[in-house]
């Protein structure tokens, strides 16, 4: 059997999280409205109505092809009319970007499991309406017009992906960069990301593009993942047996995991693509792109990339500190605090303060255990002042109280029990009330050791000095 290798590019609808619809002021998140509620005469395309462009559909977007190293952001973009005739398409056209939209080229930077990366190329960036949805139910098709008129951008990539799971890991870096840069929430499950999959195969090595199918409309990325590797098998099977791969569209049924056909594949001509009369031309000159520039935050590989080199931290540590921005900003706050001991914040957030967030369900933003929170309680670990097991502790207790870690350790009587006189009186008890233990010691199994410091942590709600506690056990079991 020869080898083969698929040859797959993505067209990606982002959800953009503008409180208002593109062209009217509707409201633009409606997940959870009751359907046809969060509409207007505009958006369900009523006769004699114009629309309005949304500003910040704009600048959103620029931000997005900005990160994306954008080869060149327009300075003169225009709308089109891109014709089709569906229930849940109101006026019979979507306003849409075509032969000039906001953006081409650029690319995102995809790190792969072997250490390399692969630059996935962007083809095009435009913005764009949503259509409403239809729903099948009891053999009846419902029409929600809710999402008519939801900015979208629409990104287009090259034919650069080679199997599922660089698309799965595509998805990922693309979902985390919205989110870093505040323009979408990225969720597939709730319609956030649509990703349209186009799939071909070719003898591994050639160069030649054979023919494409396209898998639409995938509602996680799990999902896309399956979907793709099912359609690559698909087609070596079919190419292996001597059949040709014809330009279908697939859909992908989840519940089942197999893939169906829709119908053929449209073409651009079936769309009959012309200028939307009713708008004018997006002119983004100098001074407005360098107002919407100046928002761009540094990107997270980037930031990456300084924490190894700036920290000295781990490639995996800084992986996880720059997933979310906000993460990495408040690890970057506790350091600014601490000083130079950015590996031990980085073990506490990543150990502890992110497994609190993750149980809690909320932003590193949103926590009462402000940086400053957490810079005090690693200096009173360090000066000795509590113990680790009790900082640990009072992580939780500032979130859930709101106070500062200083009245929390002088309240509840938390300090770190350093007092020889007293924890030599209780490591005297434990030994006291434990002969075996004693026994087993004295006949050279020094590891039991531990097993005494952790009754005398025990017994003082662990706020002895383990040190101490140590040396005093030492000491006492000798004689």
């Amino acid at each position: 059997m020869p080898e083969f290798e698929a040859v797959i590019g993505l067209e990606t609808h982002i959800q953009l999280n503008t409180q208002s619809k593109i062209f009217c002021g509707c409201k633009a998140d409606s997940w959870e409205d009751e359907a046809n509620t969060n509409i207007c005469p505009v958006c369900t395309g009523l006769p004699g109505v114009l629309p309005v462009l949304n500003r910040n559909v704009v600048e959103s977007a620029v931000l997005l092809a900005a990160a994306m190293q954008a080869d060149s952001i327009q300075p003169l973009s225009y709308f089109a009319r891109k014709n089709y005739f569906y229930p849940d398409l109101p006026k019979g056209y979507q306003i849409s970007q075509y032969d000039e939209p906001l953006a081409r080229g650029g690319f995102l930077q995809l790190p792969l499991p072997d250490g390399g990366t692969r630059l996935v190329t962007i083809e095009k960036l435009h913005i764009e309406e949503d259509a409403g949805k239809t729903i099948y139910q009891n053999d009846r098709r419902l029409i929600d017009f809710n999402r008519c008129g939801v900015p979208l951008v629409e990104m287009v990539t090259g034919p650069d992906l080679r199997t599922a799971d660089e698309v799965a890991q595509y998805l990922i870096r693309l979902r985390q960069l919205l989110r870093w840069l505040g323009i979408s929430e990225g969720d597939m499950e709730r319609g956030q990301i649509r990703c349209d999959a186009n799939v071909s195969i070719r003898p591994a090595g050639s160069k030649v593009l054979n023919q494409k199918t396209e898998i639409k409309n995938v509602n996680s990325i799990e999902n896309v993942r399956m979907a793709v590797k099912a359609e690559i098998d698909r087609q070596i099977r079919e190419v292996t047996s001597g059949h040709t791969i014809e330009a279908w569209t697939l859909q992908w049924d989840e519940d089942g995991g197999s893939l169906r056909k829709m119908r053929s594949k449209e073409t651009e001509a079936d769309y009959r693509y012309f200028r939307e009369p009713d708008l004018l031309p997006i002119v983004l000159d100098e001074e407005w792109l360098a107002e919407i520039l100046v928002r761009l935050p540094e990107l997270p590989l980037a930031r990456r990339e300084r924490f190894v080199e700036q920290y000295n931290l781990p490639l995996y540590d800084a992986e996880i500190l720059t997933e979310e921005r906000g993460f990495s900003e408040y690890f970057e706050d506790v350091v600014s605090i601490v000083g130079d001991d950015a590996k031990t914040v980085s073990n506490w957030l990543i150990n502890d303060v992110q497994r609190m967030i993750r149980e809690l369900g909320v932003a590193p933003g949103d926590l009462k255990l402000r940086p400053v929170h957490l810079a005090k309680i690693i200096q009173m670990v360090q000066e000795k002042a509590i113990t680790t097991s009790t900082g640990k502790d009072l992580l939780m207790k500032v979130e859930q109280s709101g106070q500062s870690p200083e009245q929390l350790v002088a309240d509840l009587g938390l300090a770190q029990v350093s007092d020889e006189d007293v924890l030599r009186e209780v490591a005297a008890k434990i030994i006291a009330e434990n002969p075996e233990q004693v026994k087993t010691y004295q006949d050279g199994k020094v590891t039991i050791l531990g097993w005494f410091v952790g009754q005398i942590m025990r017994e003082t709600k662990g706020k002895a000095n383990p040190q101490k506690v140590q040396s005093i056990l030492e000491d006492l079991l000798a004689e």
